[in-house]
């Protein structure tokens, strides 16, 4: 698989990465020995960066993650997030140099590595400047700990901010057909200061798939279910954006997922999306969408997806931790 520069501080991968988080977190039970193949798989066709965060499990994917590299280690991007913490299931965020400290050893240990590739502040924390918490992060980065810094869901101030004390070589935000709100002022910040985009759910947790009908086919703890984008009134409404997938699809012998992901790697060069999933059938999908060359007819339609998306992407209380 080609490889992508990500950002302009010297960190690249390939194209498509490998979300890891649906393994252990957030999409019902994993198969231990599947995910493990999954990765290994991946691996094998050319995958480099595999994402994982502390909070995933918590802590069991990062160690799911550990298991599957084991020997392989030098053929990975291993990128991690820190800074969040659930207590009695609601959100916390701890971004003070302590926590990044603490929250390092710990990743390090689970991944069973010398160093993180990429190492994310997972949300920012209002009580913290993010100069502090990135001046820490940049001591990691000094003491051979971790090699790049990313930030995830931030907006353009906290990144310029941010850039400032340590150069940032990574952006996670949701990004894809149906959730562009990162156009309007992260992704002109990020291409200015050379950092690169890591879309999240590129395939719209699982919708832009098109294999979703309605709610009643998530398994107990689904993530999805708190989401209001996820209800059944709004995923109906939403099916006029997968008729127009499928038709641009169509045309290419191609899936829904696959145009979904080839529409990033067309009009982001500098973005590698990390779809998520758990087997490995599913990403032999994934990756084939490398090779969907689309038009510019295939582009105009599939760019107006975005307006016509109902739903919001978050319930309040997690709309508020995430910057745009």
């Amino acid at each position: 698989m080609q490889k992508r520069k990500v950002g302009s501080q010297g960190l690249s991968a390939g194209a498509i990465g490998l979300g890891c988080m649906g393994m252990t977190h957030a999409y019902g039970k994993g198969e231990e020995a599947e995910s493990i193949a999954t990765i290994r798989r991946a691996i094998d066709c050319g995958v480099t960066m595999l994402d994982t965060a502390e909070v995933y499990g918590p802590h069991d994917n990062e160690e799911l993650v550990g298991k599957a590299i084991r020997g392989r280690r030098n053929q990975v991007v291993v990128a991690t997030k820190f800074g969040i913490q659930f207590d009695s299931e609601a959100m916390q965020l701890d971004g003070s140099p302590a926590n990044v400290n603490r929250a390092a050893e710990g990743s390090l240990r689970r991944l069973g590595v010398d160093a993180i590739d990429l190492y994310y502040l997972h949300r920012k924390d209002p009580k913290i400047p993010i100069e502090d918490t990135v001046g820490a992060m940049k001591r990691l980065v000094e003491a051979g700990k971790v090699r790049f810094l990313g930030l995830s869901e931030i907006g353009a101030e906290t990144l310029r901010r941010a850039h400032k004390v340590h150069p940032i070589s990574a952006v996670q935000s949701e990004y894809s057909l149906w959730e562009r709100g990162i156009e309007e002022s992260v992704l002109p910040a990020m291409r200015e200061l050379g950092v690169g985009l890591v879309p999240f759910s590129p395939l719209g947790r699982g919708y832009l798939t098109g294999t979703l009908q309605t709610s009643a086919g998530f398994v107990p703890g689904d993530f999805r279910r708190s989401l209001p984008r996820f209800d059944d009134e709004h995923m109906a409404v939403n099916r006029r954006l997968i008729d127009v997938t499928k038709a641009v699809a169509g045309r290419h012998r191609a899936t829904p997922a696959q145009v979904a992901l080839a529409w990033i790697l067309t009009t982001a060069p500098d973005a590698v999306p990390i779809p998520g999933t758990k087997r490995q059938a599913y990403l032999d999908e994934n990756l084939a969408a490398v090779n969907v060359r689309l038009t510019a007819q295939d582009l105009a339609e599939l760019n107006r997806l975005a307006s016509m998306a109902v739903g919001d992407r978050y319930p309040p209380a997690l709309a508020r931790n995430a910057e745009r």
